[in-house]
């Protein structure tokens, strides 16, 4: 039966049953009648068993065709269960391809084997601007996106190899011209499509449109190459660091390797030494205190400290930064430059604005101030501090007889004479001509007297050079006053020598006087 369901039509199944039937009810009535006229001669019997045939006959045919209807009920229920399968499949499908597919925000299409377009989706539409009635069931379409003919052919040949099996694409990028004439760059995955038997029946191609992310990465790494360029041209060394003890750092330019003398991958996560590490001993402590104060104000930091170089030279840098939020932790930003040549120029000008420039001693206004802060210091530890007023005897004669320049020389000569002779806690300055001063700390009269007579001696027993080879004798006079005897304030002090200076010239020169005691020296 089923055979015949496979190659015959319904009408002719149905002539075939009937057929079948109408045999089957001939020779039961053929054979059926003539065995029971065999068995049952007695005509009593025989019309007994004709009645019984028949109901034999009826009951069996019924059987049968109850079988069958049970059969075909049974195929048209299966039948049924099959088409409502296949119309919910068909509807999910239909579901599926217009929420996921029509929806996508990335093209997707379908090609036969011979590369016409069998599926288009709403985001193919929108990023090619070709409607679907445009290109469904034609393959032109690869003309009107790639019109360069070498292009084309190219991207031809790759659909091709997929539509024959011979591989996938995966993020296989592209150029495409819209129907406006823009350009936009997509990315494709592809791969061959196969039904139940495994034969070929097209390729599925899903795109992204990466126009403006390419746009973005090329805008980004072009910013990085200017930033890169920036920091690499910057006079010393841009860094980004933690806000912790060892400031390590996370990123430096390359200028860290003119500034430090260390490659910038020596120095990030602390790999051959921290920043800390390079900050000379003592200032760490200064840096931290500055930093914590301008992050607490929310301002940016300046600070000037020393650095060690990898080959072990000393300089100066200012750094500028502030803080930043780093990834949900503290981190510091800002930039370290070299100004070893500016603390040298302001070292020069500090010496010079200190300094007399003939002696190279310190001036009257470097030397007043020193004797306020040494009185303020003897003032607090109760101790003494003797002053030295010194003045060269007959000095204009010197001039007159053999020029200024010799002057000069004698000057420079004994003022180095007198700075050489003295302890290294003592000071020495030029008040001004040939009037010199010296501070003696925690020095009192009989030491301070003694102290300035072998000054006077070694300076009397000195020959002093006048240039050319000669020499002149030099004799000084030494007025002395030691707080708090002389006096409680600089210019009390001062006084005191400077008098004690002119008494030993009106007693005749190359000698040393002790100032005479102050009266308000004895009154509390």
């Amino acid at each position: 039966m089923d055979k015949l369901e496979g190659r015959y039509t319904p009408l002719q199944r149905s002539l075939w049953i009937v057929g079948i039937y109408l045999l089957a009810g001939w020779l039961w009535i053929t054979f059926s009648d003539y065995l029971v006229q065999q068995w049952f001669p007695d005509p009593e019997l025989l019309s007994r068993a004709q009645t019984y045939k028949g109901a034999l006959f009826v009951l069996v045919t019924a059987l049968v065709l109850f079988l069958s209807l049970i059969r075909q009920f049974s195929k048209d229920r299966t039948l049924l269960s099959l088409h409502h399968h296949q119309r919910e499949q068909i509807r999910q499908l239909n579901q599926f391809r217009e929420s996921v597919i029509e929806r996508a925000d990335i093209w997707i299409n379908v090609l036969d084997p011979q590369g016409r377009v069998v599926l288009w989706n709403k985001a193919a539409e929108d990023i090619s601007g070709y409607p679907r009635e445009e290109v469904m069931g034609s393959d032109a379409i690869w003309q009107r996106l790639y019109p360069d003919e070498e292009e084309r052919a190219r991207i031809r040949a790759r659909a091709d190899e997929i539509l024959r099996d011979e591989g996938e694409v995966v993020g296989y990028e592209t150029w495409i011209t819209t129907r406006e004439g823009r350009e936009r760059q997509l990315s494709w995955n592809s791969r061959s499509l196969h039904d139940e038997e495994g034969e070929i029946v097209g390729s599925i191609a899903i795109g992204q449109d990466i126009t403006d992310i390419r746009m973005a990465e090329n805008t980004i790494r072009q910013r990085e190459r200017q930033l890169s360029t920036l920091m690499d041209n910057l006079p010393g060394m841009a860094y980004r660091c933690r806000y912790d003890e060892h400031w390590t750092m996370l990123f430096v330019s390359n200028g860290c390797r003119e500034l430090t003398g260390y490659e910038p991958d020596e120095l990030v996560h602390n790999n051959l030494v921290s920043f800390a590490e390079l900050i000379e001993d003592g200032s760490n402590e200064h840096i931290l205190q500055t930093v914590e104060l301008a992050i607490g104000n929310a301002e940016a930091f300046s600070i000037e400290y020393p650095l060690v170089r990898k080959d072990g030279k000393r300089i100066w840098v200012w750094e500028r930064g502030r803080g930043v939020d780093g990834d949900g932790e503290l981190a510091l930003e800002g930039i370290v430059l070299d100004i070893s040549d500016r603390k040298a120029l302001e070292d020069e000008l500090s010496e010079l604005a200190t300094r007399d420039p003939l002696t190279g001693l310190l001036n009257r206004r470097e030397m007043t101030r020193l004797l306020e802060e040494e009185i303020a210091r003897a003032k607090r530890y109760d101790r003494e501090l003797a002053l030295l007023w010194i003045d060269f005897d007959h000095f204009k004669a010197i001039n007159d007889e053999h020029g200024h320049a010799a002057g000069d020389s004698v000057l420079k000569a004994a003022s180095a004479l007198l700075a050489d002779s003295v302890r290294s806690v003592d000071v020495i300055g030029r008040f001004g001509g040939e009037e010199f001063v010296i501070l003696l700390p925690e020095m009192d009269r009989p030491e301070a007297w003694e102290t300035a007579e072998r000054l006077r001696r070694l300076v009397s027993e000195t020959p002093h050079p006048l240039g050319g080879g000669k020499t002149v004798c030099l004799t000084i006079s030494i007025g002395v006053s030691v707080f708090p005897d002389h006096g409680n304030d600089p210019y009390a002090l001062c006084a005191a020598a400077d008098r004690a200076m002119y008494q030993a010239k009106a007693n005749g020169r190359n000698q040393v006087v002790l100032a005479a005691l102050a009266e308000e020296a004895h009154n509390p």
